[in-house]
């Protein structure tokens, strides 16, 4: 389980707490305790740190979601991960 999907299932927890089970509730709440539990940081210079938090304010996406991107695009280009390839026909959200 994902900490996006933990996070997706807690959010709709809260949205239907009224109809919700105890029993269901304690699940949820014990998964995300857990996740939560086996986070660790990566501690940064705080010059990265500033810049990190500069462009994805710019980007206007999480720092999270920008180390993602910036970490996997640095495993393709150095070959340890394959290059994902982009179908041309696909539609594609943003843009280019």
């Amino acid at each position: 389980m994902t900490r996006l999907s933990v996070a997706e299932e807690l959010e709709s927890a809260a949205d239907r707490i009224a109809d919700i089970s105890r029993a269901d509730l304690q699940v949820i709440l014990r998964r995300a305790a857990l996740m939560l539990r086996n986070v660790s940081g990566v501690p940064l210079e705080p010059a990265t740190e500033d810049a990190l938090n500069s462009i994805a304010a710019e980007m206007n996406i999480g720092r999270s979601d920008l180390i993602q991107i910036v970490l996997r695009e640095w495993l393709e280009t150095n070959a340890y991960l394959p290059v994902r390839t982009v179908d041309e026909e696909s539609e594609t959200d943003g843009s280019a």
